[in-house]
């Protein structure tokens, strides 16, 4: 299971978008020169969602095995 944009998709569109708006939020404020508090909240928000993304993918294909709960 490659870990690529086009992977991803799959993971349904609105987790995905979930995913991306994080990651654009968190680009932004780095251009923006935001608070480096602001930052690292926004770092670990995109962080999380993208690996979400990616463990939903994962157990989709049937990757993990049994509920990761």
């Amino acid at each position: 299971m490659k870990r690529t944009l086009l992977g991803m998709a799959e993971a349904g569109e609105p987790l995905l978008r979930q995913a991306l708006e994080a990651i654009r939020a968190y680009n932004d404020a780095v251009e923006d020169k935001r608070p480096a508090a602001e930052i690292e909240r926004l770092r670990v928000e995109a962080d999380h969602l993208y690996h979400t993304v990616i463990d939903y993918q994962v157990h989709k294909a049937g990757g993990l095995g049994e509920s990761v709960h």
